[in-house]
């Protein structure tokens, strides 16, 4: 498969981490998205000081949007259930198959609209039993969240050519200010410390490292497609920590965003092979061509 593929799905994998870890931080969400950001700057600061010269007005847009999704999110969470704030970000593949033909140049094809169709029906199916018009203002957050999201894979897909990266570090930074009056002090410490360093290392710093290695090569539609596991992976998790068993259409719902995944995964991987291949296939033709063309 893809390397960048691989990187996508990884990421996916530690972003949906998220729900165990931050159910077990006894803070509250905007402690918890500050702290974890603060941690994501200093890690990304040390290792990657280059980044940090990679800072511009170009890469604002891409940082207030990847603030706007964290801060989004966290609100949609706390108003309405879980599973409209995941479901309803989710929802990004929507809005990027929209702008990312304007914006990027990137053609949105009806295999693609096929889709993005079939992993929203599919995460829909998987949260069908708790998804409720509960909490307004929480949906609209939600939605909001989705649009943010979207953004952010289209500023950071248009960054491709520069820094990337420097759009989740000063993304992480802004996030960090914004939340700090909520953050300090950081009450038991001792307890949530260890679980914040692990939520701010492996679910944000290292997948958001990934992503942006993998957007420089794939398009944003394709990303976000593949990326669409991560909600289904998330409550399992925290299934599997409690013990929670899930229900028929959870399980229908699950296969389809998992199949969805896959087949987009796959294409990438042999859309790119076979366009590898033509074009070796071409170039070793031209030497055949011009000993034509000597003999004539």
């Amino acid at each position: 498969m893809n390397r960048h593929v691989l990187l996508l799905l990884a990421a996916a994998i530690l972003w949906s981490l998220g729900g165990v870890l931050i159910k077990s931080i006894d803070l509250s969400p905007m402690a918890i998205a500050g702290t974890r950001s603060l941690i994501a700057t200093v890690i990304m600061s040390l290792a990657m000081p280059a980044v940090l010269r990679k800072i511009s007005w170009h890469v604002m847009p891409g940082a207030v949007a990847y603030a706007a999704t964290v801060f989004l999110f966290v609100v949609a969470t706390k108003l309405t259930t879980a599973a409209n704030a995941i479901f309803l970000q989710y929802t990004a593949p929507i809005y990027i198959a929209m702008i990312g033909p304007w914006f990027l140049g990137e053609r949105t094809s009806w295999r693609d609209w096929l889709l993005v169709l079939l992993a929203l029906c599919g995460v829909g199916l998987f949260f069908l039993d708790q998804l409720s018009l509960q909490g307004l203002s929480g949906v609209i957050a939600a939605l909001g969240s989705g649009f943010a999201f979207a953004w952010l894979a289209i500023l950071m897909r248009r960054q491709k050519a520069e820094s990337p990266e420097a759009v989740v570090l000063l993304g992480n930074l802004l996030t960090f200010l914004i939340a700090l009056p909520w953050v300090f002090p950081i009450l038991r410490i001792e307890e949530n410390g260890p679980r914040l360093l692990l939520l701010g290392t492996v679910q944000l710093t290292i997948p958001y490292l990934l992503y942006s290695l993998a957007i420089r090569h794939v398009r944003a539609l394709d990303a976000s497609i593949i990326s669409t596991i991560e909600p289904i992976l998330n409550p399992i998790w925290v299934m599997l920590a409690t013990n929670e068993r899930p229900g028929i259409w959870s399980i229908v719902g699950g296969s389809i965003v998992l199949g969805t995944s896959l087949t987009r995964s796959v294409s990438r991987t042999y859309g790119r092979i076979g366009g590898s291949a033509k074009a070796t296939r071409s170039m070793n033709r031209i030497p055949e061509q011009r000993g034509k063309n000597a003999k004539d």
